[in-house]
């Protein structure tokens, strides 16, 4: 990652920082003038987390709105749905969704529905990718799966059932390799940390949340999980290209409860879709690996958000997580 856009997004860190911790959490009324909570479910420093914060950069300044970072964590999102469902229905909140709400709503953790919400827009369409320490001989493509044609290999992951190690399972599955092993983290940097240590084989993490020690070479992406390679990883192969066709993303796109007035959904979209189309938000996107087309409004984003609620529970049924 460049310098300047380091400095750029620590920046942006502080500055949001400083508004959580600044201004008092409220309840969420219906005033105009009254602060927006942006709802996620994931730690600091993660994809979702990072993907929220790059929106509420320049969201606030199009919204004349104050936006105060609300972190709800638990059930693999079902906590910080069921908080979005314990406030009005008056536009005065966003919740950051992702593939793990929908893992979460195929489960059962929670009993809101996709009907619950509102959508308004995507922020990221992220692959998922097989990193592993550079110092590995599994750095090669061919090389990782013809090891785990013999032996089982320990995949970290974000939590169990979830997004990640579907991916590792449906790989293993429709490649004929071992069953992984699965090492569950909270947070993606112990899976960085014990990447590098050695104690795991592979971590299963998006490129964003890589990006760093990719860019210093102490972690390599061995296989991407995507229908084409991408611009950043070029010489990473795809697993379609390995033979084995597993395409899965992280999806990030915010939503709001359903209810909320007409013009105030609209009002809403509208200011992120501007917010993300600010050069700002293009250089992150950049700097991830993905482009603008990681950007679509409420209905196309709507459409998806039902589509991976069907897929996942699809996969979780065929891996047997669901009877």
């Amino acid at each position: 990652m460049k310098k300047s856009f380091k400095l750029f997004l620590a920046a942006a860190f502080f500055v949001t920082e400083f508004f959580v911790i600044a201004i008092p959490l409220m309840t969420v009324s219906a005033r105009a003038d009254g602060a927006i909570q942006a709802i996620t479910h994931a730690g600091f420093g993660g994809g979702t987390d990072v993907t929220t914060r790059m929106m509420l950069l320049r969201a606030r300044r199009v919204l004349k709105q104050d936006m105060q970072l609300v972190n709800k964590k638990g059930g693999g999102g079902a906590v910080s749905m069921d908080y979005m469902m314990s406030l009005p229905a008056d536009g005065q909140h966003t919740l950051t969704w992702t593939t793990g709400h929908a893992v979460s709503m195929a489960l059962g953790k929670t009993k809101v529905k996709i009907s619950d919400m509102q959508p308004l827009a995507r922020g990221t369409d992220d692959p998922q990718l097989f990193v592993v320490n550079c110092k590995a001989d599994i750095k090669d493509a061919k090389k990782f799966i013809s090891t785990q044609k013999s032996k089982s290999l320990k995949y970290g992951t974000t939590h169990v059932g979830g997004i990640d190690d579907v991916s590792a399972i449906a790989f293993t599955k429709k490649g004929g390799l071992k069953d992984p092993t699965i090492v569950a983290y909270k947070g993606v940097a112990p899976i960085k940390t014990n990447l590098i240590k050695g104690d795991i084989d592979v971590g299963v993490l998006n490129l964003g949340e890589a990006l760093t020690e990719i860019n210093d070479g102490t972690l390599c992406v061995s296989i991407v999980l995507a229908n084409n390679r991408m611009a950043k990883i070029k010489d990473s192969p795809t697993a379609k290209e390995l033979g084995i066709p597993v395409s899965l993303s992280t999806v990030r796109g915010f939503v709001t409860k359903k209810g909320a007035p007409a013009e105030r959904v609209k009002q809403l979209e509208a200011g992120m879709m501007k917010a993300m189309s600010h050069n700002y938000y293009k250089n992150f996107l950049t700097e991830i690996g993905l482009d603008e087309t990681s950007v679509v409004g409420a209905d196309e984003w709507g459409k998806q958000m039902e589509e991976m609620l069907t897929e996942m529970t699809a996969q979780l049924k065929a891996l047997g997580y669901i009877k």
